[in-house]
């Protein structure tokens, strides 16, 4: 039996949109097996957790502003980058550290 666990933000989504969502997932899972008998057996969690316990980049979570934050922050860092690195070791001297 296929379990799918999905946390989220809490209040993002409305109860339509959450139910949306499991079907569309259960769909998926269908799709996957290839039979629709398999449908009766697909169970999704959908978890609501309070914006409290979510953290970005090691910053509290603070909706649209947090991710905007770190976007511009990720966009810093690709600037930075010297060269194409492929390796761990590569990324390790090619990516700065940020403060």
């Amino acid at each position: 039996m296929p379990f799918v666990n999905v946390k989220l933000v809490d209040g993002v989504f409305t109860p339509e949109e959450k139910h949306a969502l499991a079907k569309a997932l259960t769909d998926v899972m269908v799709k996957f097996k290839g039979s629709e008998a398999f449908r009766e057996v697909v169970w999704v969690l959908i978890e609501e957790l309070h914006t409290d316990g979510w953290h970005i980049g090691g910053r509290p979570f603070e909706g649209p502003k947090s991710l905007m934050t770190t976007l511009s922050k990720s966009k810093d860092v690709v600037d930075m980058i010297d060269g194409t690195p492929t390796t761990r070791k590569e990324w390790a001297a090619a990516a700065p550290v940020l403060g």
